[in-house]
Parts: C-alpha cells; structure tokens; sequence
C-alpha cells in the first residue's frame, strides 16, 4: 500500500510538471543589489523533468536570499555595471592577445560551434549558430569559435554573420568576444578563416597541425622538419594578413614527443602566434600526464611569456574536466 501511494504521488507531481513545462516558459525572479531581472526561458519536453525542479530551486533560493555564492558574484561583479541589456559581469583583464595582466585570470574559449557541431546529429543552421553565439557573449565567454570557415560556403557564411553582428556588440562594461575561425596549416584554409572572422572588432585564427609520430607518418606524410616548417609558414601568413591574435595547435600532442613540442612551439611563438593550444586529441591522457605536459611547456618553450597556454581536451575516457583543471594548475590560462 505504502509502494501503490507514492507511485499515485509520482505520477501526479509529474502530471504536474509536464503541464507546467506545456506552457512553454518557466519564469525565475532573481534579484541583484536591489534590482529584480525576470529570466524567461523556453522548455520543451525533452528533460523537463530536470529543468522544472533547476527552475523551481533558483526561484526558492532568490525568494530566500540566502545563496551565499551568488551573494558574493553580485557583490564582486557591480564596479563593471551592467550590459545594454541588463547582463551583469564580473570584472575581467583588458583583453590583449598574447598576454593576461591577472595571472590567476583563465579565459574561457568556447567551441560549442566548431568542435561541438562536430558531434554526430548536432549540426546547426547558422541562424541557430548566431542564436547561440549571442547567447555565449551574454555568458561572457572570452573567445568564441565561431566554425571552420574552409568547411563550406554556409559555415564560412556562419561565421561572417557571428563576426558581423556578435563581434561587434560592445557591452557597457566594455566587453565583445573574441570571434575565432579555425584552419589548417595552409594559405587556402587561412584565407577562408580570415574572410570569416575579419569583421569582428576581436578577430582570432586558429590554426593546426599534427605532431604526434603517427600523425606525422601515416597521415601527414612529413617529416619533424618538414611540419616545423609548415607551422612556421602558416603563423607568418596569418599575421601577414592583419591578425595580430593567432592561436597555434600542435594536434595529437597528448601522444606527441615533449621535445619536439618545445620546438614547434617556440619556433611558432617567434613567428608571431599568441596562444599555444595543447590538445589531447584522442583523449588518451591522465590528469597527472597532462598536467606535466602543460608544466614542461611553460618551463621549456622559448618566448612562452609572450604567449598565452591553452588546453583543448577531449571526454573519451570521461577526463576532459580532470585534464583540463590539471592544464590551469600547471600554467594554462585559457581552457577550451
């Protein structure tokens, strides 16, 4: 009987909740130094059940004003004042490619339409694209990748429109992201990332090639030399076109030699990159390996102080998070 009683309640909280979420928008009330900001949010029925409670538990704790960590943000974030549209920010460095004047800053560099879309089944339309880009800036995220603008006319397409109209929306706090197009190493891709980008206030191309000894070999078909030069050749190409924000990834450099990682790295640093991007490709890398890797470049690249250390690590053994906490313990200070 006890059993047959609270499945008849589990089924009526969640007849409940499924008419709720019908409506189509759950409201939350929050309210910041004095000022109450209504958020709307659009729910479907694919996880409500998830959505609905998040929603009801922010309402109670707003109601309640007792949530000690939002309290603090408030608090921290007010000098910077508010958004044109109401958006409150904390305080952030001065953006300048290649440096960062707080040392315990870590930008945030959001790939959500580049590597994201490169999921099985998430391919977006660019009117999704821009939806989402606006949706990042409002976060706040400091670097967006907008696509990989060589990948076809509609994503170079994507890009322009998010360089257009997203790279260029300046809060009042003096915030607009960074628009980030990635390439090859090659004139051809450059170019198509530069198109897409250049019109933002904040352009950045990223450009990559393997390093890892099966890469080179069986994909590249280069020699250690060859793909040193290569990397070198498509920094400089970049910069010559007027982006003076470069990012540089050694692809596969979980399973690549450390030693030739200083190299390529610090060779591309003196060809004019300002971030270094250390992917763990494949996933294959434990926290106390990566962390080592990150702390052998910050100590071994020559330059490195003129660059900024980023991570990009994958989730195929569930330790992108682990990885990519172990990278900022040991220098990295932009996480991907």
């Amino acid at each position: 009987a006890t059993h047959a009683t609270a499945a008849r309640r589990t089924r009526r909280t969640l007849d409940e909740r499924a008419r709720y979420t019908m409506r189509g928008t759950n409201a939350c009330a929050t309210t910041m130094r004095g000022r109450t900001t209504t958020t709307t949010t659009t729910t479907g029925l694919a996880g409500r059940r998830g959505k609905t409670a998040r929603t009801a538990r922010t309402a109670r704790g707003a109601a309640r004003g007792t949530n000690e960590w939002t309290r603090k943000v408030v608090v921290r974030a007010g000098p910077s004042g508010e958004g044109a549209d109401g958006v409150v920010r904390a305080p952030r460095p001065a953006y300048v490619p290649g440096v960062i004047s707080d040392p315990k800053y870590v930008r945030v560099f959001d790939t959500t339409l580049r590597d994201g879309e490169q999921s099985p089944g998430a391919t977006l339309t660019s009117k999704e694209k821009l939806d989402i880009a606006t949706s990042l800036a409002r976060l706040g995220v400091d670097i967006i990748e907008a696509g990989f603008p060589i990948a076809s006319p509609d994503d170079l397409e994507a890009v322009r429109g998010i360089a257009k109209k997203v790279g260029n929306e300046v809060y009042e706090d003096g915030y607009v992201p960074v628009i980030c197009g990635l390439s090859r190493a090659n004139k051809k891709d450059i170019d198509a990332a530069w198109e897409g980008v250049r019109h933002a206030l904040r352009p950045r191309i990223h450009t990559f090639i393997a390093t890892s000894p099966i890469h080179m070999e069986s994909k590249l078909r280069k020699t250690p030399d060859e793909v040193v030069a290569i990397a070198v050749e498509a920094v400089k190409y970049a910069r010559s076109l007027g982006c003076d924000d470069v990012e540089f990834s050694p692809e596969d450099a979980g399973r690549s030699d450390p030693e030739f990682l200083y190299r390529i790295l610090s060779a591309v640093v003196e060809a004019g990159a300002t971030t270094l991007n250390i992917p763990d490709t494949v996933g294959i890398c434990l926290p106390d390996e990566f962390g080592q890797l990150i702390a052998g470049i910050k100590a071994n690249v020559k330059g490195i102080e003129g660059a900024v250390i980023s991570t990009h690590c994958q989730n195929d053994l569930g330790l992108s998070t682990a990885n990519s906490l172990a990278g900022v313990a040991n220098g990295a200070r932009q996480g991907e």
